[in-house]
């Protein structure tokens, strides 16, 4: 998954984004509102990580224009607020979920997988494709009950192809997907990993519609 994570606490913000980075998604982080406004209008991410008190913005101005603009990209909030009418309050204003600090990392990781999945339409955990089994939450890959070893971009790009299955998607929204600000992206990366993919499946569940783009199912 690419994240965003919306924190002027440095010290939070930092340790998130590695925690989340070491579980295989791709993470953007930013530090005020302003900044994260403009990066949920023009970055693609399949869910947000939102402090309420931010700097130049507050994140539920943020949560309000995303709703208004019928954006319905998942949004987690993190809030310290622990009444109860606040709570109801940030769900009925478009919030997906909430944690009330201070979380364990644990539970917020559990929360991120749960909402990704409502969006997606998936009732199971687990990803099954045939004899293909990807499990999210534990990061892992077996081809009839054999594990297969996949790096975290291999990961995340049969992820995208299985939750997508039936769809074609394009070698941009694999990028866009697959690499944050600053990540370096080689002109032939999405073939690579899919060739890698191929190679390690050792199935071929993977098909290329040439000029538009690569398709499950």
């Amino acid at each position: 998954m690419r994240l965003l994570i919306v924190e002027d606490d440095e010290l939070l913000g930092d340790g998130l984004q590695a925690v989340l980075q070491q579980r295989g998604h791709t993470v953007d982080w930013v530090q005020d509102g302003i900044t994260a406004d403009h990066a949920l209008r023009r970055e693609y991410y399949d869910l947000a990580i939102l402090d309420l008190q931010l700097p130049n913005m507050s994140g539920q101005d943020i949560l309000n224009r995303l709703r208004t603009d019928s954006k319905d990209i998942p949004v987690l909030i993190l809030t310290a607020r622990s009444d109860l009418d606040d709570r109801v309050n940030l769900l009925n204003s478009g919030a997906d979920d909430y944690v009330v600090k201070p979380f364990e990392m644990d539970e917020l990781c559990a929360r991120i997988q749960a909402l990704h999945r409502r969006n997606k339409g998936l009732a199971s955990p687990q990803i099954r494709i045939d004899s293909l089994c990807l499990d999210p939450q534990n990061h892992s890959v077996t081809v009839d009950e054999r594990q297969v070893n996949l790096s975290s971009r291999e990961f995340s790009v049969l992820q995208l192809l299985m939750e997508n299955k039936g769809r074609v998607i394009s070698r941009a929204q694999i990028e866009e997907a697959l690499y944050g600000w600053g990540d370096e992206v080689e002109s032939n990366a999405v073939e690579v990993h899919i060739h890698h993919l191929r190679k390690k499946l050792k199935i071929n569940p993977i098909r290329t519609i040439r000029g538009v783009g690569y398709i499950i199912g």
